[in-house]
């Protein structure tokens, strides 16, 4: 369980873990944020083996063990609810969540999406963004509803595209902005200074209280 001091999430991801790997260096072991649990959907994900290292306890839920998508997200969200977290932090989890778990966990699930939301929602986001040639994208952090990367927005950061870059300079740009900018937007949830707004769902309200 979490301490009184820290507050306690889940992180969901699906392949290498590197945005776990910038949670729990920049709270989990700050103790801001206690990550209680690490679940995947692949039992070999590299993920799972950096919360390990961590001592952080780990779920699989691998899709070929359960009936559909239904049953494995509700023995997800079973599991998630005994660890006591307070929020569900998608991290490189590849598989849309299903409708009843985000009314589960509504106003409690964030995820990272390497894009300026609404320009680029969906798959490939930076090769979407190369197609069309614009000249800045980003990363956004948002809190997730039923839609494809539809909910509201916590925080957004800019990411410039020069013109002689490729896909991979402009990728780890990118991701190296969602290591900063995530830790920050959960940091942010942890004191409570972003709230989903009572009159507008589709908007959210922060107040910085000092923190990074």
């Amino acid at each position: 369980m979490s301490s009184s001091s820290s507050f306690p999430i889940v992180v969901l991801a699906s392949g290498g873990g590197t945005n776990l790997q910038a949670i729990l260096d920049r709270l989990h072991g700050a103790r801001e944020v206690e990550v209680v649990g690490v679940g995947s959907d692949k039992p070999e994900a590299y993920a799972l083996e950096r919360a390990v290292a961590a001592k952080v306890p780990t779920a699989a839920f691998p899709r070929d063990e359960f009936a559909d998508r239904e049953a494995r997200d509700s023995a997800m969200a079973d599991w998630i609810d005994s660890t006591g977290a307070e929020l569900v932090v998608l991290a490189g989890y590849m598989q849309l969540v299903s409708p009843s778990f985000v009314e589960r966990f509504r106003g409690r699930i964030v995820n990272v999406h390497p894009a300026l939301l609404p320009s680029f929602p969906g798959l490939d986001a930076i090769g979407q963004a190369l197609e069309q040639g614009v000249k800045v994208t980003g990363v956004t952090v948002h809190f997730v509803d039923e839609g494809t990367d539809t909910g509201p927005v916590i925080l957004q950061r800019a990411v410039e595209v020069p013109a002689n870059w490729d896909r991979d300079e402009l990728e780890a740009r990118v991701h190296a902005v969602e290591h900063q900018i995530y830790p920050e937007a959960i940091g942010m949830i942890a004191r409570g200074e972003v709230k989903i707004a009572q009159d507008d769902p589709r908007k959210v309200n922060v107040r910085r209280t000092g923190g990074k």
